[in-house]
């Protein structure tokens, strides 16, 4: 696990240890982060912007100095916190940027207090080469099932029922936390980062065994403001799929389910319609805002998937999953969770 030097440890060690420890500033950490490390930083984002103007407008001296009374500040505080619990035997993995100072530094103390440490040798900066590495060769292990379907038929919640009873299912949007259409948006959690959403794809699929098949839904290119990785949308594209299918009453209840945020807000609602009027027109639109403003949402939702989302499904799913015309068709007898687990437990066991 360690290498080249004592204290030093490269990416292929990278979840051998008690922690993972984030040096970097918040900022730095939110943007993306190696999964499941913990946010410690030894300069905050307003002081290390201070200390880049000083190494700018100063010197490198000045600002080594700065740096290092800042530094040794707050990883006392850490160590007088976080640390603080520790036992001896403990053995955290500690990366900055590069692996250079702010890592640095603390390795060297926690190791002087008698503590394992070890520097990620190349920092983030290592780890998100790994990641990309990763997301062009993971998915060509798998055997994907793509789970097709027009809007609202319920392929999240298929998902999810499938990992209830044990398969293997990669949820996209989930991760990408965005359902995916105009209206997908999750109420109240912005989407993560593209580089964090990758961090997440390739998260779940170094988990996933190869001898197993992964499902996963049909999804676009997009998902909401992030690109699905190349690599993995491609071997998507080819592998076997399974059409979900149901009534309209019932898509129409799932619907009214997943966006009950909406019909607490129709002039939320109305926002993300405007959206669409230069492919539906403003009558239509204005026409749509007035059954929400009526609280007509059975009517609403039926209206949105026959005129707009159903036609758009069968231009993209032709176009994007060729295999999909010659899939299994699966229908769902209603919208409640036993329905669904049943359609889950019978294709699980046919996997």
């Amino acid at each position: 696990m360690l290498r080249r030097q004592e204290g030093v440890a490269g990416i292929d060690g990278l979840f051998a240890f008690d922690e993972i420890i984030d040096a970097r500033s918040p900022g730095e950490y939110a943007e993306d982060h190696v999964p499941g490390a913990l946010n410690l930083p030894v300069l905050d984002d307003a002081e290390r912007i201070h200390i880049g103007t000083l190494h700018k407008q100063a010197s490198a001296f000045d600002a080594k100095k700065a740096g290092a009374a800042l530094v040794s500040r707050n990883i006392a505080r850490h160590l007088e916190t976080h640390f603080a619990a520790r036992p001896k035997g403990y053995r955290p993995l500690i990366y900055c940027w590069r692996g250079g100072n702010r890592s640095g530094a603390m390795t060297t103390v926690l190791r002087a207090i008698g503590w394992r440490a070890a520097q990620l040798e190349g920092g983030y900066k290592a780890y998100r080469r790994h990641v990309i590495d990763e997301l062009e060769r993971l998915p060509g292990l798998f055997d994907f099932r793509v789970v097709c379907g027009p809007t609202g038929v319920g392929k999240s919640r298929f998902l999810r029922a499938l990992r209830r009873i044990g398969a293997q299912v990669l949820d996209l949007e989930d991760l990408a936390a965005h359902m995916g259409s105009v209206l997908g948006a999750y109420p109240n959690q912005p989407q993560p980062s593209q580089k964090g959403f990758e961090s997440r794809v390739w998260d779940e699929l170094r988990r996933f065994d190869p001898a197993r098949p992964v499902f996963v839904e049909s999804e676009s290119r997009k998902i909401g403001n992030l690109q699905t990785p190349e690599t993995l949308l491609g071997q998507m594209r080819e592998s076997v799929c399974l059409n979900l299918n149901a009534d309209i009453p019932v898509r129409v209840d799932i619907l009214k389910g997943e966006y009950a945020h909406f019909l607490a807000d129709p002039e939320a609602l109305g926002r993300k319609l405007d959206c669409l009027v230069e492919i539906q027109g403003r009558a239509r639109i204005e026409d749509w805002k007035a059954l929400a403003h009526a609280g007509q949402w059975s009517e609403l939702v039926a209206e949105l998937l026959i005129e707009h989302y159903d036609p758009a499904y069968t231009r993209s799913l032709g176009r994007n999953f060729a295999r999909a015309g010659a899939a299994e068709t699966l229908t769902l007898a209603s919208a409640s969770e036993e329905a669904m687990l049943e359609l889950a437990r019978w294709v699980g066991q046919k996997a």
